[in-house]
């Protein structure tokens, strides 16, 4: 399949010369058994090297499986992949095949692979390598032939180096690396791709397309596009739902564009990201939070007084006024004092921290991790680490 084929068969638009070579080797490769680590910022379409990859392959009439391996919690990742035998742990009521049984013969790939547990970056490393693996629960060698194509966001080096990331794991998947680049350094590509979205909204939604103003596409052009084609493609579709005009100027356009700041960047060029807050990080985020609820209950108190002055009944103990007014009096305390806050118990403010956030968020952990910057499977350990009765 050449490539003009390869971008028609899975819509792909654009004439990047980065972008065209990451397809050239997707092709090149897919007739051999060889390991694929696919790199590049989330959101810019990582997913589709895979399959480019899986119907380019003699795999192609078998099994294509994709695993988001962040989606999976640490507790159960090994019984996915793996499989396990009825009763190996709680709720196994019954044998249960893995992904690397169900996928033999085919391709199995692993999106965000810098999620996994490093107990199971050992499991996947003697799978790669030897094609043997053991289901949770048995002792039973079992074989299976997959070829395993990865992706990540992540910094694997970097990753490396701080103990998250095995080296010897790293080397077997990175056998032909594969970067997609950024939109931002797609630039010709990026009206082009507006408009190709613009028309597919258009078809679903039954409406006229919107079109750009020369001064509205240089805006397009410009913007840095942290979130890639996905956060693009979302930017058409809003256009194209709740603006009557089909003519799009710089106006109205950039009131859709998010202000750019570049630690809005989604790859994580550091390590695992905000997966590895330090606890002073930790300590330090919960302390904003909380400095903005004690100017709201500043700015309350100051109305309540000047509507009424603070009355202390007979009945009422010192000790309640005091802890009405002990929050206001710890953050004047610490005002401009960074080193301060560190005597606290860090175990305490991060699970303060998570406590906050599952209950604003109703107790939804998905949410809960999204709104604190981590994944879930990370809100998991921590609220295990933690022993927090939720």
């Amino acid at each position: 399949m050449d490539l003009r084929s390869t971008k028609l068969r899975f819509d792909i638009i654009g004439d990047n010369q980065a972008l065209n070579r990451a397809l050239e080797v997707a092709v090149q490769v897919a007739t051999t058994d060889l390991s694929v680590l696919i790199t590049g910022e989330s959101g810019v379409g990582k997913e589709v090297i895979p399959q480019i990859i899986h119907i380019n392959s003699p795999r192609k009439h078998n099994q294509y499986i994709a695993v988001n391996c962040g989606a999976i919690p640490e507790g159960t990742i090994d019984s996915e992949l793996f499989g396990h035998e009825k009763g190996s742990f709680t709720g196994a009521f019954e044998t249960r095949k893995g992904y690397f049984e169900v996928a033999d013969g085919g391709t199995l790939f692993l999106d965000e692979v810098a999620e996994l547990p490093l107990s199971t970056q050992v499991r996947l490393l003697r799978v790669i390598q030897s094609g043997e693996f053991i289901k949770v629960g048995s002792s039973k060698v079992q074989k299976t032939d997959v070829r395993v194509i990865a992706a990540t966001n992540v910094n694997l080096v970097r990753a490396i180096e701080l103990g998250k990331f095995r080296e010897d794991l790293y080397y077997r998947l990175n056998t032909v690396p594969i970067t997609v680049p950024s939109l931002r350094h797609r630039k010709e590509d990026i009206h082009l791709l507006f408009k190709k979205f613009s028309l597919d909204f258009a078809d679903k939604y039954k409406m006229p397309p919107i079109r750009l103003t020369p001064d509205a596409v240089h805006v397009l052009e410009a913007y840095r596009w942290p979130g890639n084609v996905r956060q693009l493609k979302s930017i058409a579709e809003q256009i194209s739902v709740i603006e009557h005009q089909r003519t799009i100027g710089t106006d109205i356009l950039k009131k859709y564009l998010p202000q750019d700041a570049p630690n809005n960047l989604p790859v994580r060029t550091e390590g695992h990201g905000q997966d590895y807050l330090t606890d002073r990080d930790i300590i330090f985020k919960i302390l904003y939070q909380l400095r903005q609820e004690v100017e709201e209950l500043k700015n309350r108190t100051a109305k309540e007084q000047v509507s009424a002055p603070p009355v202390i009944s007979s009945n009422q103990k010192l000790s309640d006024t005091i802890e009405e007014t002990s929050v206001v009096d710890y953050e004047e305390d610490f005002e401009g004092d960074e080193s301060a806050p560190v005597s606290l118990s860090i175990q305490e403010v991060s699970a303060d921290l998570i406590r906050r956030a599952l209950e604003r968020n109703n107790g939804k952990r998905k949410l809960a991790a999204q709104e604190l910057g981590i994944s879930e499977r990370t809100l998991y350990r921590k609220i295990k680490e933690l022993n927090l009765d939720l």
